[in-house]
């Protein structure tokens, strides 16, 4: 930064009215979220029915499951292609430009949302390794979308409201995990009303119809409608004018670009020395000793806090329906067809999302210019520690027939301060903290490390859940694990850490992008003679 026309434009920037396009870039950059939610969530839904479809025992007293390493690979794959995309155009985003890259990971998301949908070849080993193959790419493109749509939101706000744009971003997500359920209801209703079947007990094999087999597809397949909706206006962004000014170091086009598209009048001024200025003040690398003093501690902060989060988060999201079962909220699989079993799934994943997830992002929008990131987060991570020793310690107590509801409610408000806490300031802290040259990088690496928990809880959970009683297993191709009232004791754990290290995190309430990650420092220290810095 530091030449006088760059200033002039950050501080307009920093002090801009809140108006249309705002708004605009929320939905845009929001709608990839929703497409993410939606995504990441529905194979959920469809996991059970894939079970009876596919991997049906013949004389089997129970529908079939899918066997543990195809159930962990379809959950997963998507997670990992999700940890190696956030990496990927976190560091492209800062080498080639915001906007550049944007439109990139949504085309990746619309063509893997249809290929999922898709099978080479009707055996269950063909069907699941195609699904797997395009849930991949399509976690890809969704992976890239976490750094990009944070730091794009975050480069055009103001400091005033930038928390409440970036959390709405996040939110949308919400919406995503209510469309999923919404879709999944209808279309297991339309088919169960058009195909009529038994139940499992009545008749194992006339319970899943033939016609079972596009419902999974259809869920799957229109994932990709919200990034076609949304595409053509990605392509229409500019690119931000704090990457064009700061990074690709042109305060005129950022000028040009800001009065386009929010109708700010800056009058850049090329001043002489402006080159060797920010070439200067801009001369330490990520991996360099002044970053890590810098930014080291902020970096393992929004990294760590991300990954314990993201154990807790995505264990009890991806597993809700082995949860909603093993309490008794949904009957047992044998009273029901494989369309009533998915229509009873998908009801209870919107009703905790419409009572818990989504109110909890709306709060977060509402407040965190109010209260702040670090109090919210504390705050999260603190009712999460409450919420799961409270179903943890008595966990027997729950599973009892007239505790079901009591145990739903808690469940249901772990989620909300999920929201309402880190699960949202996880993924706006880091837009906000590190220099424009590798925040996109700084937010990828974190999101990353997020993933990597979700990994951790969706793969480690899966086992650790089972029965310690190995003839009580969900399927004979499990181990004994450790119970889900110690797996709960154990995300309980997680939060405990996640409050701990939120303590390594700076506050960004109120200040401007430069302020926070010491680009002004770097300025005062580089053109002495003083130019003002925002």
């Amino acid at each position: 930064m530091a030449a006088k026309g760059q200033v002039d434009l950050l501080l307009k920037l920093d002090h801009a009215k809140t108006q249309l396009y705002h708004v605009k870039a929320v939905i845009i950059s929001g709608m990839g979220f929703f497409t993410d939610a939606y995504d990441l969530f529905c194979i959920s839904l469809v996991t059970k029915l894939l079970g009876r479809i596919y991997y049906q025992v013949e004389g089997s007293p129970k529908p079939g499951i899918l066997p543990p390493n195809v159930a962990a690979a379809v959950n997963g794959v998507a997670l990992c292609g999700t940890l190696a995309g956030q990496l990927f155009f976190g560091w492209l985003g800062d080498k080639l430009g915001r906007k550049r890259v944007f439109g990139i990971t949504l085309l990746l998301m619309m063509i893997s949302s249809i290929g999922s949908g898709l099978s080479f070849g009707s055996s269950p080993k063909t069907v699941m390794a195609t699904l797997c193959f395009f849930r991949f790419w399509l976690g890809f493109g969704i992976g890239g979308d976490y750094p990009l749509s944070a730091t794009i939101m975050a480069e055009y706000s103001n400091k005033k409201t930038r928390g409440a744009f970036i959390a709405a971003v996040f939110a949308m997500q919400g919406f995503g995990i209510l469309a999923g359920g919404v879709v999944a209801m209808a279309v297991s209703a339309t088919f169960g009303a058009v195909y009529k079947a038994p139940a499992y007990s009545v008749d194992p094999v006339g319970s899943t119809v033939p016609q079972a087999d596009y419902v999974w597809r259809i869920i799957l397949m229109l994932g990709a409608l919200p990034a076609a909706l949304t595409y053509y206006w990605r392509m229409k962004m500019p690119e931000t004018p704090r990457y064009t000014a700061l990074v690709a170091k042109n305060a005129e086009k950022a000028s040009r670009d800001m009065s386009k598209v929010m109708g700010i009048e800056v009058q850049a001024q090329k001043e002489v020395g402006e080159e060797k200025v920010i070439n200067k003040s801009n001369s330490f690398g990520l991996l360099s000793e002044e970053f890590l003093r810098r930014h080291g501690l902020h970096l393992l902060g929004t990294a760590s806090t991300w990954f314990l989060l993201d154990i807790a988060y995505y264990s009890q999201n991806l597993f809700q329906k082995d949860i909603f079962s093993a309490v008794g909220w949904l009957p047992k699989a044998t009273t029901m067809n494989a369309m009533e079993e998915l229509f009873k799934i998908a009801r209870a994943q919107f009703l905790i999302a419409l009572c818990g997830t989504v109110p909890g992002y709306w709060f977060t929008v509402f407040l965190i210019d109010h209260i702040g990131r670090f109090t919210i987060q504390l705050i999260g991570f603190f009712f999460m520690t409450v919420f799961m020793f409270v179903l943890a310690i008595p966990y027997h107590h729950w599973t009892l027939k007239e505790n079901n509801i009591g145990f739903v409610v808690i469940y249901g408000l772990t989620f909300f301060f999920a929201n309402f806490g880190p699960n949202s300031t996880t993924f706006i802290v880091p837009a906000e903290i590190f220099p424009a040259r590798f925040r996109s990088t700084c937010h990828g690496i974190s999101a990353a490390a997020g993933k990597a928990g979700a990994i951790i809880g969706a793969f480690g959970f899966l086992y650790a859940a089972q029965n310690q009683d190995k003839s009580k297993v969900d399927h004979p191709g499990y181990p004994a694990g450790i119970g889900m009232k110690n797996s709960l004791m154990v995300l309980g754990m997680m939060n405990v850490l996640g409050f701990l290290l939120t303590f390594l995190v700076p506050e960004p309430k109120g200040r401007s992008l430069e302020e926070i990650s010491g680009e002004n420092e770097e300025v005062d220290q580089a053109h002495p003679t003083g130019v003002e810095t925002v």
